[in-house]
């Protein structure tokens, strides 16, 4: 069997830029025109510039109701993740234990990244075969099976195993719903849409908090907080069945009456015309894609993800920006967020960590705006350091404050008031500039793959994010007491230093090219440069395009 790589595809059908279709302004032409630059684009690297379509640039009331539904996939990761951490200052003696041990903390916050793991990497292939909904259908599932567990619980170990169900379908949703919102969305809106999931994630940890804190005076309160994640789980479960496939897995299988429905409905405003071309493109655009899953086995497209340049280089900026986002640190405050600032003197520790909860959310929401306008690399570029110099000042504040602890954190203990004020504020400012780039740009990672291996390689990514969750989460507790926090929280900044230079180095741009475009980028290197020359090719295509089209009504 011959595998031919998305490179030497390239340097096989070399694209003509320089199509004149000046010439073929008037009404009738133009159709022609289209029809012919499509052709010649869709092979090659430029294909965005033959499937523009008239109202591209606007979102209709399907995109909105479309992404909406899957977001409530993000809204039950954010709260599922985000409940746990007042859960477990309120359990007291409800699971058996008088009082939850840190190892059994550990196992329960585990439990669900383990879970996740699995899930993550078992939701791309399954999604190749089933499609994207069903997956999704599942996860709601087995959201609504563990969170009644959980509510219902009495002992340790029932909680770890339906905290684990619970994580089987956050790992599912978490790799589906992102790469089944880039495959509905447009090109310039691509980046806005798979973050507004990540608003969603942020907006169920602020839910998850303001929860815990509405029932953490209550007894038994605890089940009523993972109980009620039931909610979005079946409302979403029922939504599902009105929405369509994915048109390029609708394309892939052959059915393009239905593909040509779905794709009717995103660009709404579009000609007949142009969605036929539309669709034409697409289908050529997928069609090496086609040809190799028709062709292959699912074990020789995971080989290919490391035998093959492009999809290798794709693999490992996927995979490293998923692990730098998990290295970092983050979701420790994000489970165990009310435990530290009980220990450092908060009186009311789940109403301080709704605090780094809702700062999530609102830096989510400066790059759910300017994602796409400003670039995921350059976003990542500038923002890692923030997250660098807030955890550095943690790590200072906490060598301080604990001067007269032995350097540890000790139940009873009275630390300096400031201290702490200082430790919540370096919290602020960690957690401002990781929902800025870190927190959102990673989902972002199906864009990196080709059709034919972009299921493999979102699990792969997925489980890389969840086995570094699991490895941060797990030896968190055990990390602050062997090096004392201080140490902790600087070791969580070295990473974060590493995970910046990765992305200064190996990060390319791929805001404003299609799916089909970002593997171009990846034909000699990681494409840094690469993907900036396409990009300014692409410019200055759509500059031409407008002079093409200003002079055309003129005349």
């Amino acid at each position: 069997m011959t595998w031919t790589s998305a490179d030497e595809k390239a340097q096989a059908s070399p694209t003509r830029l320089d199509n004149d279709t000046s010439g073929k302004s008037d009404e009738k032409n133009a159709p022609d025109a289209f029809y012919d630059v499509a052709q010649s684009a869709a092979a090659g690297e430029i294909s965005e510039y033959a499937v523009v379509v008239e109202g591209e640039e606007q979102t209709t009331w399907f995109i909105w109701l479309l992404v909406c539904c899957c977001t409530i996939s993000g809204l039950l990761f954010g709260y599922d993740t985000g409940v746990i951490s007042g859960a477990l200052v309120t359990i007291n003696g409800d699971l058996g234990p008088s009082q939850l041990s840190d190892g059994q903390k550990e196992f329960i916050t585990s439990a669900t990244t383990l879970g996740a793991l699995l899930g993550g990497l078992a939701a791309g292939a399954m999604s190749d075969w089933t499609g994207r909904r069903p997956v999704l259908g599942i996860a709601d599932i087995l959201f609504i099976g563990g969170a009644l567990g959980q509510a219902v619980c009495h002992t340790v170990w029932s909680m770890i195993g339906c905290r684990f169900l619970i994580g089987l379908g956050v790992g599912l949703a978490s790799c589906i719903a992102p790469l089944y919102i880039q495959e509905l969305s447009p090109t310039r809106l691509r980046g806005r849409m798979v973050v507004l999931n990540v608003v969603m994630i942020t907006l169920g940890q602020v839910i998850a908090y303001g929860i815990d804190a509405g029932f953490e005076n209550l007894r038994g309160g605890w089940r009523w907080m993972v109980g009620l994640g039931t909610i979005p789980a079946g409302i979403q479960l029922g939504i599902l069945m009105f929405l369509p496939e994915s048109p390029r897995i609708l394309v892939r299988r052959g059915n393009m009456e239905a593909a040509h429905k779905v794709l009717s409905r995103v660009y709404a405003a579009a000609t007949p015309e142009q969605v036929d071309l539309k669709l034409k493109v697409l289908h050529a655009a997928v069609q090496q894609s086609i040809a190799i899953a028709n062709s292959t086995t699912f074990l020789e497209r995971f080989g290919s993800m490391i035998t093959i340049p492009v999809n290798r280089r794709a693999l490992i900026i996927a995979c490293g920006m998923q692990a730098f986002q998990q290295l970092c640190g983050f979701n420790t405050l994000m489970y165990y967020s009310a435990s530290l600032f009980q220990e450092i003197g908060f009186n009311q520790p789940t109403a301080v960590g709704l605090i780094i909860s809702g700062t999530n959310f609102i830096f989510t929401l400066f790059a759910l705006k300017y994602i796409d306008m400003i670039g995921r690399r350059r976003i990542m570029v500038f923002s890692a350091p923030g997250m660098i110099f807030g955890l550095t000042l943690a790590a200072i504040a906490f060598h301080y404050m604990t001067k007269n602890t032995g350097g540890n954190l000790t139940s009873g203990a009275h630390y300096p008031q400031a201290w702490s004020a200082i430790v919540l504020l370096s919290m602020i400012i960690f957690v401002a500039s990781y929902a800025t780039g870190l927190g959102n740009v990673p989902w972002q990672q199906g864009e990196l793959f080709g059709l034919e291996v972009r299921g493999i390689g979102t699990s792969l990514s997925t489980a890389t994010n969840w086995a570094a969750n699991l490895l941060i989460n797990s030896t968190y507790l055990s990390l602050m007491a062997k090096i004392t926090p201080a140490g902790a929280f600087g070791f969580y900044a070295g990473l974060c230093l590493l995970g910046w230079l990765f992305c200064v180095f190996c990060f390319p741009e791929t805001a404003g090219l299609s799916l089909e475009e970002v593997q171009n980028v990846f034909k000699t290197g990681f494409g840094i440069k690469e993907s900036k020359r396409l990009r300014e090719t692409k410019r200055e295509i759509r500059e031409r395009e407008k002079a093409n089209s200003s002079h055309a009504t003129e005349d």
